[in-house]
C-alpha cells in the first residue's frame, strides 16, 4: 500500500477510457483536453502534496491497521478527523486556488457509512462490509472517488415514483443474483473525469413507493453505459485559446453523468430499496459537504482577499482607510465561514457505525454565510481592484508589435510595479469573481440555500429558545397551569 505521486496519478488515468462528450464531440482522451486538463492537474497536485513534508501533515493519516493512507479515502472516526479535514481543505485551496474535487467522495463514503451500518442491523444486509471493502480498495491504490448526488429531478413538485419519466431520478430497472441495472443521470458533477471511481448517493427522502430510487453503489468511471457530458462555463474559451487565464495552472469544470442501463455487481451495492435510509444518507452528505466548504471556501477567500490587497498596492491605494475597512469586512466573512466549520467539528457526535457526524446547525450556518456573504467578499474585491478586473485586452494584444508597447504604457499602475503583474492580478480577480461554476457553487454547492435553512431550523430547538425568553420575561408556563 503506497501513496501515489502526481505523475503516477496522471499515468493511472491513461488506463481509463470513459465515454466523454465535449462541445458536441466524442473525445477519446478527455484527460488531455484543454477544458479538462487544468482540473486534472489540480488533483495531481494534491497527490504530490501527500509526499511533501508539510502537505503530508494535512493530507495523510493512518487507517485502523496503521497504514499511511490519504485522508481523502478515510472515515471520520472522531472530532480530530473532522477538524483535520477542514484544515486540509483550507490548506489545499490556498495552494490550488480552485476546486480539487476529491472531497465529494470523502464526504459521500462517510455519509453512506453512517446509515448502511444501521440498515444492516435492521434488515440483515451486508452493505457495511461491502463499503469497508470498497474503502480498503481505494486506500490500497490511493484512488480518487467522486460522489454523484444531484439528480436531474424533472418536475420538482412530484416524487420520483410520480414522474412521467421514471429516469428523472436514478433508479434500479432490474436485478438478479449477480447485481442490479440502473438508469438515470446525475447533474452538476464536479470533476467526475478526474476520478477513478464514482459513488452514487440518493438525492432526497424516499417513501415506500420510491424504493426503486433508493439506491447507492460504486462503479469505475469508465464502466460500460456511463456517459460524461461536459457542462459549459463562462470563461472556458480562454482555456481553449490558452491565453487570458486568471489562475494560470488550474481550473474547474462540471459535467452530467448519464447512466444508460449500467450493470453494478452486488459487491458494489450499498443500498437497494431500503427507502428509509435514503433521506438520512443525503442529509448527512449535505452536512459533511457544507462542513467541507468551510475549509475550501475560506482558503479561496484568502486568495481573493490577497488579490484585492495586492491590487490596492499596485494601484497605489494600499493605505487608504476605506480600502482597509473593506479588507477587514472581507476577513470577517471568511473567518466566520471557517469558524463555523471548526465549531461543527468540535460539537460533532458519534454514530453506531463509529463515524463521527458534524453538528448540522453549525455546518449549515457556515454554508449560508458562504452562499450570501462570500459574494460580498467578491464584490468588495472588485471595488478595490477597479475596472481592470473586467475588460483587460487579450494576451494576444500585448504580444502584438504594433500596440503591445502602448498597452504596457497605459495599463501601468505604481511606477515600481511591472504592468504584467498588475494585469495578472486583475485577471485573477476576474476569474475568481466571474467564473460561473465557482459563483454558483458558492450558492448551490452541497445543496440549495433553502435546504441549508431547513436543516438549521430542523436542528435548532426553537421551543427551548421560547422558554428561555418566556422565563426571562416572567411568563408562566401555561401548559402546567392548564394541567393543574
Amino acid at each position: 500500500m503506497a501513496l501515489m505521486t502526481g505523475a503516477e496519478y496522471l499515468k493511472s488515468l491513461e488506463q481509463l477510457h470513459p465515454a466523454t462528450y465535449i462541445l458536441g464531440e466524442k473525445v477519446a482522451n478527455p484527460y488531455e483536453h484543454p477544458l479538462i486538463r487544468p482540473m486534472v492537474m489540480g488533483v495531481a497536485h494534491t497527490y504530490d502534496l501527500e509526499h511533501d513534508p508539510e502537505g503530508a501533515k494535512y493530507l495523510v493519516t493512518t487507517n485502523e491497521r496503521g497504514d499511511r493512507v490519504s485522508r481523502f479515502v478515510s472515515l471520520y472516526r472522531n472530532t480530530d478527523d473532522l477538524i483535520a479535514k477542514v484544515h486540509m481543505l483550507k490548506y489545499l485551496s490556498q495552494r490550488i486556488g480552485t476546486c480539487f474535487m476529491r472531497c465529494t467522495g470523502m464526504d459521500g463514503m462517510n455519509a453512506v457509512g453512517t446509515q448502511v451500518y444501521d440498515c444492516d442491523q435492521k434488515h440483515g444486509t451486508e452493505y457495511w462490509r461491502r463499503l469497508l471493502a470498497f474503502i480498503d480498495m481505494l486506500q490500497a491504490g490511493d484512488l480518487t472517488v467522486f460522489s454523484g448526488v444531484t439528480d436531474v429531478k424533472g418536475d420538482r413538485s412530484l416524487r420520483p415514483s410520480q414522474q412521467k419519466d421514471p429516469d428523472m431520478y436514478l433508479h434500479v430497472v432490474s436485478k438478479d443474483s449477480k447485481g442490479i441495472v440502473v438508469r438515470g443521470a446525475k447533474i452538476h458533477q464536479t470533476g467526475s473525469l478526474c476520478a477513478h471511481w464514482g459513488l452514487v448517493v440518493p438525492a432526497r427522502e424516499m417513501q415506500p413507493e420510491d424504493k426503486d430510487w433508493a439506491v447507492s453503489f460504486a462503479l469505475p468511471m469508465d464502466e460500460e453505459g456511463v456517459i460524461h457530458v461536459y457542462g459549459r462555463g463562462t470563461l472556458e474559451a480562454r482555456s481553449l485559446e490558452g491565453c487570458d487565464l486568471g489562475n494560470t495552472e488550474y481550473t474547474k469544470f462540471a459535467d452530467m453523468v448519464i447512466f444508460k442501463d449500467v450493470f453494478v455487481p452486488w459487491e458494489r451495492v450499498f443500498l437497494c430499496g431500503e427507502y428509509e435510509y435514503a433521506g438520512p444518507i443525503v442529509r448527512n452528505f449535505g452536512n459533511f459537504h457544507r462542513h467541507s466548504h468551510g475549509g475550501c471556501k475560506c482558503g479561496l477567500g484568502d486568495i481573493i482577499i490577497g488579490a484585492a490587497a495586492t491590487a490596492a498596492e499596485y494601484n497605489g491605494v494600499a493605505k487608504v482607510s476605506h480600502i482597509n475597512n473593506k479588507l477587514a469586512e472581507m476577513l470577517k466573512v471568511t473567518e466566520a465561514i471557517y469558524g463555523c466549520s471548526i465549531a461543527a467539528s468540535v460539537d460533532s457526535s458519534p454514530t453506531p457505525s463509529g463515524i463521527q457526524v458534524v453538528d448540522p446547525v453549525l455546518s449549515n450556518v457556515s454554508k449560508l454565510y458562504e452562499g450570501k456573504e462570500l459574494h460580498e467578499v467578491y464584490r468588495m474585491a472588485i471595488e478595490i481592484a477597479g475596472g481592470i478586473a473586467t475588460d483587460l485586452p487579450s494576451d494576444k494584444d500585448f504580444a502584438n508589435a504594433d500596440i503591445g508597447g502602448l498597452l504596457q504604457k497605459y495599463l501601468k499602475g505604481k511606477d515600481d510595479v511591472p504592468t504584467e503583474d498588475r494585469v495578472r492580478i486583475g485577471r485573477l480577480i476576474e476569474k475568481l469573481a466571474f467564473e460561473s461554476r465557482d459563483i454558483v457553487s458558492n450558492i448551490h454547492g452541497a445543496g440549495s440555500p433553502e435546504t441549508h435553512r431547513m436543516t438549521v431550523l430542523r436542528g435548532a430547538d426553537i421551543e427551548a429558545k421560547k422558554k428561555y425568553a418566556q422565563n426571562i420575561a416572567g411568563i408562566k408556563d401555561r401548559s402546567k397551569t392548564a394541567d393543574a
